[in-house]
C-alpha cells in the first residue's frame, strides 16, 4: 500500500513506538494524527513532525473520544492506517505476593481494559473508518497494527495481568484479519521485546542497556523506537502480510524473572 497521500492514526503517538512511526510514516508521505491522552507529548510529538501532522487529545478506552479523532482525521483525508502504540498502566505483581494477599482483581482489570480492551475499541472504530474509504486498484483500503509484547508468549514473574492482555491482542489478530479481509483491510500485530522507552520511567539508559542487553542474543542491547517503526512502514507497504504477529526482539526470551 502506498503510504503516501494516507492519513494515519498513531494511537500513543507522543510516546516512543508511537512518536517514531508517526515520524516515519509523515516521512513516507502520510498526514499523520497523533492520538494521545497526554497533551503535553502529544502536542509536542504532532508540533516536531509537522508536514500536516495534528494531535487529537483521546482516551482509547473511550468510544467518544475515539471517534472525534477519527472525525478530525477523516477532515483530512482518507483513513488507511492505524497503528495502536499506546502504554500505560501495570499489573500488581505476583498473583498472590509474599504477604499472602491476593493479586488485585480491579488492577488486572485495569491492565486488561487499557492495554486489550482499548486496543480493540480503536481497531473496531479504525476499521469501520478505513471501510469507508474508496478501495485502491489493489482492492485494499488500509491496515491497521496493533502492539503486543513478548510477554504474551513468555511473561515472567508479576506479570499474570500484563501478559493476559498483550495474549490477547495475539489472539484476536487473525481473526480480526479474517473479519476484515473482505473490506480490503488488513490486520497485523507487533510484539516488541525490551525496547528503550519511556516505559522505565527515570532509569538512566546505560543502566538500562547493561541490564538488558546481555539478555538479548544479538544485537546484545535494547532495541531503539525506531526499529519498530521500520516494521511498521515495511507491513504498510507490503500487501502480503496479514493476520500474522511479528516478535521484534532480537531473539531474545524472557526468563521465569524477566531477565
Amino acid at each position: 500500500m502506498d503510504i503516501n497521500g494516507s492519513v494515519a492514526l498513531v494511537v500513543g503517538g507522543g510516546g516512543g513506538f508511537g512518536g517514531a512511526t508517526a515520524r516515519r510514516l509523515s516521512e513516507a508521505g502520510a498526514t499523520v494524527v497523533v492520538l494521545d491522552l497526554d497533551e503535553d507529548k502529544g502536542a509536542k510529538s504532532a508540533a516536531e513532525i509537522g508536514n500536516g501532522a495534528i494531535y487529537v487529545r483521546t482516551d482509547v478506552t473511550s468510544e467518544e473520544s475515539i471517534l472525534e479523532a477519527i472525525d478530525r482525521a477523516e477532515d483530512l483525508g482518507p483513513v488507511r492506517i492505524a497503528v495502536v502504540a499506546h502504554g500505560g498502566g501495570g499489573g500488581d505483581g505476583r498473583v498472590v505476593h509474599r504477604d499472602g494477599a491476593p493479586h488485585s482483581y480491579d488492577k488486572f482489570k485495569r491492565v486488561v481494559d487499557v492495554f486489550l480492551c482499548a486496543t480493540f475499541n480503536v481497531t473496531r472504530l479504525a476499521a469501520a473508518a478505513i471501510a469507508r474509504t474508496e478501495p485502491l486498484d489493489s482492492g485494499e483500503r488500509g491496515v491497521i497494527i496493533n502492539t503486543a509484547s513478548i510477554a504474551a508468549f513468555d511473561g515472567s514473574i508479576g506479570q499474570s495481568a500484563y501478559a493476559a492482555a498483550k495474549a490477547g491482542i495475539v489472539g484476536m489478530t487473525l481473526p480480526a484479519a479474517r473479519d476484515l479481509g473482505p473490506l480490503g483491510i488488513r490486520v497485523m500485530t507487533i510484539a516488541p521485546g525490551v525496547f528503550l522507552t519511556g516505559a522505565y520511567g527515570d532509569v538512566a539508559p546505560e543502566d538500562l542497556h547493561a541490564q538488558w542487553g546481555p539478555t538479548v542474543p544479538f544485537p546484545s542491547r535494547m532495541g531503539d523506537p525506531d526499529e519498530y517503526a521500520i516494521l511498521a512502514q515495511q507491513i504498510c507497504e507490503n500487501p502480503y502480510l496479514n493476520g500474522e504477529v511479528i516478535r521484534l526482539d532480537g531473539a531474545m526470551r524472557f526468563t521465569r524473572k524477566g531477565n
